[in-house]
């Protein structure tokens, strides 16, 4: 069960959590929106970040929307799961040459999307694992 009550505003029971102070929900889904769809990267290699940041990032209710699937990776899915996952271990500490590989494979716009949704997702499964918001939970 979540640390606290629901409100009665939002979609999901993450949005609901969020939803205390509307308008931070509304901010905050109306980016999650944005950086989820396709943009530079598609949104499907962007599922597969998600996916595998949840794994380590402490949030059930994240947890429970999947694993990786790494048969559906192609390689700049591969390269973005990869730096998910030195960022998992580093947080903002990550080497120039991680840097330097992304480059090989995305462009500056890519890797500024991609680095954009690794943080933004963290602090969505960061605030889910705190709320301790579990699979499940509704209102």
């Amino acid at each position: 069960m979540a640390r606290i009550v629901e409100s009665t505003f939002g979609g999901t029971p993450f949005q609901r959590l969020l939803g205390h102070n509307k308008d931070v929900m509304e901010k905050w889904s109306q980016l999650g929106d944005v950086l989820e769809k396709d943009g530079k990267l598609t949104a499907a290699l962007k599922e597969q970040v998600r996916r595998t940041l949840a794994q380590r990032n402490g949030c059930a209710y994240c947890k429970a929307k999947g694993k990786p699937d790494p048969a559906s990776f192609d390689e700049k899915t591969s390269i973005a799961v990869g730096f998910a996952e030195v960022f998992l271990k580093q947080k903002g500490d990550i080497a120039d040459s991680t840097f330097e590989v992304l480059k090989e494979y995305m462009t500056v716009e890519e890797i500024s999307e991609l680095c954009a949704f690794v943080t933004f997702t963290t602090a969505s499964q960061y605030f889910g694992a705190m709320m301790k918001l579990e699979p499940g939970e509704s209102v």
